[in-house]
């Protein structure tokens, strides 16, 4: 029988920007978006609000129709929440780039989206500049976006001459929405791989968002001294990316919710993440395994006093227990873990944020939602048995843009969401993470299609098939391709030369690092789908001498 979450909360049914700025409060004025190596450049929810309805105003002049995509490429910078925020609440939706993307990765997404404008960083033009050449992009769409006025460059021009007149934007506001349209509207498409196949828009509603933040606080708030009304003050680093949907519930929503002040670090530099934990005296931090790896191994981290850190909120991927006590003990720090996925807004599972855990759970369904295990025959398993999780619940996604099949086959008969991890539960309703059904590869918390890489492999003039699958080295997965060479061209490629062909063409998380291998014959089932369980094996197997040839 499906677990339903021993919490119920109320979720307000409204539109993002009526949740974060009700009509009858004023803004506060307290920096909130706060550069992190500037500190005096920062924005708060009241400047923030002005700019907001400036965005919304310009918008609505482009003619852009309600419902269209605005495409957003950049690192991050205290800007950005007032694009997140600003495009959602006129009534657009949100689409962040990975701004580590290569042409042809950013013309997929250009094209996929369909979106009608474009903000993009100006150290990053010349990609988005090639990328729309080849997607046929209008280049009076394209705009500059930096956290500082920009001057026009190669005809393109900053977004501040797009936007509304200040006199514009004080007589101007946002449509109010009921349940209905908070259910039913698109805030955001942020791409993921799903469980299967390639990057996919994941169509994020108002409600999806206000849930979460709603859930995550709760969590967050479980289990503490003090009681939620009273919530100490916090001080967070924001160092998540957010065109991602990790950084965007915390770093912006729950930043602006809560008004924590968060210092936005552009680009992750691990001396600078400790400097700034120092220097700021940041309280608490939302991040993935990877950084907890630097935090237990990297001599750096004895070099900085980060003694003002109280609790790490860990998800993006599998956290063993190990790494999180050894995180613990070193750092004196309360590591509480996570689970979610895109497809869930953020997250569905939280350990209550004043446990000390050392269990390696992630923790207890998320409030209003609900959760059940399902072996592979399709057969729910009790407390103990390994199981997929299907979960269903006011912050799941409301399918795949433009993809209906892609929505149906997630779905099962019952609307729960497919998420492709397997957990064990226990009779208390903790879980534990314990493998990965879906194909799709975890690098330092980013999403890595096997297909993605399959297709690009197979436009290799001497590739005549090839198979991508995660190579697992202590706490660390990275791609490996098995490849069939054409007869014509054996002995005259090398593993290396395949590794800096796809280097050359995707973004660093997605390059091969975990080797090229080449085969006879890519192991593949009677219908032609690739067997995926014989080349985990094989990698399994490849990883005990596979020595790293480079590090992200």
């Amino acid at each position: 029988m499906p677990q339903k979450s021993p919490f119920q909360i109320d979720i307000p049914a409204t539109d993002l920007l009526t949740y974060l700025f009700p009509q009858d409060e004023q803004p506060s004025d307290i920096p909130i978006w706060i550069d992190a190596i500037e500190p005096k450049h920062s924005i708060s929810p009241k400047i923030l609000l002005e700019w907001v309805k400036r965005l919304g105003v310009g918008l609505y002049g482009l003619g852009i129709e309600q419902g269209e995509v605005i495409m957003m490429y950049s690192h991050n910078h205290i800007f950005v929440p007032v694009a997140y925020l600003g495009i959602s609440g006129s009534g657009y939706i949100f689409s962040g780039c990975n701004p580590a993307y290569g042409v042809d990765e950013t013309v997929y997404q250009i094209q996929n989206t369909g979106c009608k404008a474009i903000l993009v960083e100006p150290s990053l033009l010349d990609t988005v500049l090639r990328a729309t050449s080849k997607a046929n992009f209008p280049r009076d769409r394209i705009y500059l976006f930096s956290d500082r006025e920009s001057q026009t460059i190669n005809g393109i021009h900053d977004w501040r001459t797009m936007l509304g007149s200040i006199e514009a934007a004080e007589k101007w506001h946002w449509k109010t929405f009921n349940k209905e349209q908070s259910q039913s509207t698109v805030a955001a498409l942020n791409y993921s791989s799903g469980t299967t196949g390639m990057p996919k828009g994941v169509m994020i509603s108002h409600q999806n968002v206000i849930a979460n933040v709603e859930q995550s606080l709760y969590m967050r708030d479980l289990e503490q001294s003090y009681h939620p009304s009273n919530r100490p003050q916090e001080r967070w680093l924001g160092f998540l990316p957010l065109y991602h949907a990790y950084g965007q519930l915390w770093s912006i929503v729950a930043a602006c919710k809560t008004l924590s002040p968060c210092f936005f670090m552009r680009t992750f530099s691990y001396a600078k993440f400790l400097e700034h934990i120092q220097n700021h005296k940041i309280t608490h931090i939302q991040t993935a395994p990877p950084v907890l790896v630097m935090l237990a191994k990297r001599p750096e981290t004895s070099s900085y006093d980060i003694s003002s850190l109280q609790n790490i909120l860990c998800g993006a991927a599998p956290l063993s227990k190990e790494l999180q006590n050894e995180v613990s003990a070193k750092c004196n720090v309360n590591v509480v873990q996570t689970w979610g996925m895109t497809e869930v807004t953020c997250s569905c599972l939280h350990v209550p944020g004043g446990l000390d855990d050392r269990s390696g759970s992630v923790g207890l369904i998320d409030p209003n939602a609900i959760i059940k295990l399902v072996d592979e025959q399709g057969k729910e398993v009790g407390p103990g048995e390994r199981g997929e999780i299907h979960v269903k619940g006011p912050n799941v996604c409301l399918g795949y843009w433009r993809n209906e099949q892609a929505t149906r086959d997630t779905f099962d008969e019952e609307g729960f969401l497919r998420t492709g991890d397997i957990a064990v539960r226990d009779e208390k309703g903790w879980h534990w993470i314990v493998d990965r059904k879906k194909e799709l590869i975890k690098v330092k918390g980013f999403q890595v299609a096997p297909a993605e890489l399959e297709a690009l492999l197979l436009e290799h003039d001497h590739v005549s098939d090839a198979a991508v699958v995660g190579l697992k080295l202590e706490h660390e997965e990275f791609p490996r391709a098995y490849i069939v060479i054409k007869d014509a061209y054996r002995g005259k490629t090398s593993d290396r030369d395949i590794e800096r062909w796809v280097a050359e063409r995707v973004a660093r998380h997605k390059q091969l690092l975990g080797g090229v291998k080449f085969i006879e014959e890519v192991p593949k089932s009677v219908s032609g789908k690739i067997q995926r369980k014989i080349l985990r094996e094989w990698a399994s197997k490849d990883a005990k001498n596979h020595k790293q040839s480079a590090k992200l």
